[in-house]
């Protein structure tokens, strides 16, 4: 599948955010943006930068997902107990309206005594019955004219008869004609037959009134039930039998409360257990993680920066229950709050020069020294981030050509990785240090152009001697000395590539 991501620009200042062709609001292509991409040097892009997010950071760098999600499975159990429990436990003067309700509801149905489809057969009844003396005369008419007939004319039995008689003594002379006398014989049974079916019609004619008045008096009953339960009988059946199982759980809240607040308290004291579990499983991986990450900074020139971690837990009356046995880091035992990630409030902190107290990430300095330092955590947390693409702007600022190449050298090894195991990041770095910019799998240089007494910006891919042209500029000399110490650099590079791509 395919995501295309555009924003289009207007002269009169609005714009226009799509998603794979699709009008979608801003914020929508913000979320996904910060979900695929991380700008390095602009912290409000920078999920690094989102203290929320630090715990799921150190949970992948710590191999913890899978023990997490068995606790988050724990508090999505808790949630749906503390939601029925809610329900149960609201207010009892609605409640009682409400069991009320149900009664009035389930005696009405019940007392109805429905029958599936029995009100299409009152329908017919109540059509026969309010019909009778037509079907009378219709029925009487039919015979007549079957078999008795009418002063100006015999009926059609009699007619028929007539006519075998008469076609009788012609088979006597032709017997050849003796299929024509079949024919009419036949008739004369059906007609026959059709008469006492009339016969028997008309015997089940009934001049009821009181019958009709209980049919329609049934029927409105059941109009009156659809009315307030449902478009048909099936319908209604099916609400009464939804009330009752209702009122049987209203009617039995006391014993199904009690059972909740058992489940309650188990779970509470399983995410506590789990929580605490987790918490020091957490706490022995940040101090790992602390130590890699202060050797990085150490290789980018930040020998003096520190890094630590800090969790926090909040007391809470309706907390998760923590034995003392469980609490790690001398926490006393007791109710903390806790939500699908566990007890711990994680957050990352840093002192980027000697003196300084550690700080919460968030609140350390713009530019090189946070991109370095983003460096140094995406270089130890590897595939812990899933970010696809990584922007690093003003990586660059403070430092030398040495430490330069060992940025370059991280750089590539974390776009290396996705390359090798399909788990990296696409890395884009935005750069004026040559011996960074040497590492790149692909340069591109952007100038800026006047063109017409305009401005123009344009990106230009470089390879071979336009590279090399660049770099040589970047070093600040065109010289043929300055060119060979670029080309020396690039086979540098790409002998390092090659070791680090074989081993």
């Amino acid at each position: 599948a395919q995501l295309v991501l555009s924003r289009e620009l207007r002269r009169g200042g609005r714009s226009v955010a799509r998603v794979n062709g699709r009008a979608v609001a801003l914020a929508v292509l913000r979320d996904i943006g910060d979900r695929l991409v991380d700008i390095h040097g602009q912290t409000d892009h920078l999920s690094l930068m989102r203290p929320r997010e630090h715990v799921t950071l150190l949970d992948r760098y710590a191999g913890l997902m899978a023990e997490r999600e068995r606790l988050a499975g724990d508090v999505r159990r808790l949630s749906a107990v503390r939601k029925e429990l809610a329900s149960l436990r609201r207010d009892q003067r609605e409640l009682a309206r409400r069991i009320d309700l149900l009664n009035f509801q389930v005696d009405e149905i019940s007392a109805a005594a429905l029958e599936p489809d029995e009100d299409e057969a009152l329908e017919s009844e109540r059509r026969r019955l309010s019909n009778a003396e037509q079907l009378t005369r219709l029925t009487e008419a039919a015979h007549s004219f079957l078999d008795q007939g009418t002063d100006e004319q015999a009926g059609a039995a009699d007619l028929l008869s007539d006519a075998a008689g008469k076609l009788a003594r012609l088979v006597a002379i032709d017997p050849d004609a003796g299929d024509i006398l079949d024919a009419a014989e036949a008739l004369t049974d059906q007609i026959s037959e059709l008469v006492r079916s009339l016969e028997t019609y008309a015997d089940g004619i009934e001049f009821n009134p009181e019958r009709l008045a209980e049919v329609e008096e049934r029927l409105n009953l059941i109009y009156n039930l659809r009315r307030k339960y449902g478009d048909t009988i099936a319908d209604i059946i099916r609400f009464g039998e939804r009330a009752v199982a209702e009122l049987e759980r209203l009617n039995n809240a006391e014993v199904r409360t009690g059972e909740l607040e058992v489940d309650e308290a188990r779970l509470l004291a399983e995410i506590g257990a789990r929580g605490a579990a987790l918490s020091t499983a957490r706490r022995a991986a940040a101090q790992r993680m602390a130590v890699e990450v202060v050797r990085e900074l150490a290789d980018l020139r930040m020998e003096q920066a520190r890094f630590d971690v800090d969790f926090q837990w909040r007391e809470a009356d309706d907390g998760a229950l923590v034995e003392v046995d469980e609490a790690p880091g001398g926490l006393s035992a007791g109710r903390y709050a806790f939500d699908t990630s566990g007890l711990d409030q994680v957050e990352f902190l840093v002192s980027a020069n000697p003196g300084e107290p550690l700080k919460p990430l968030v609140k350390v300095a713009s530019g090189g020294e946070t991109s370095r330092l983003m460096l140094a955590l995406k270089t130890v947390l590897g595939r812990a981030d899933e970010t696809p693409t990584l922007i690093f702007d003003e990586i660059d600022v403070g430092i030398g050509g040495r430490v330069g190449a060992t940025v370059g050298r991280k750089l590539w090894e974390l776009a290396a990785r996705r390359e090798q195991a399909g788990s990296g990041h696409q890395v884009l770095c935005i750069t004026h240090l040559p011996q960074l910019a040497g590492y790149g799998d692909s340069h591109f240089a952007v100038r800026k152009l006047i063109v017409d007494g305009r401005t123009r910006t344009d990106v230009v891919n470089l390879r071979g001697e336009a590279r090399v042209e660049e770099l040589a500029a970047m070093l600040g000399s065109n010289s043929t000395a300055g060119r060979e110490s670029v080309e020396e650099m690039l086979v540098e590079v790409q002998d390092f590539k090659q070791t680090a791509r074989a081993s």
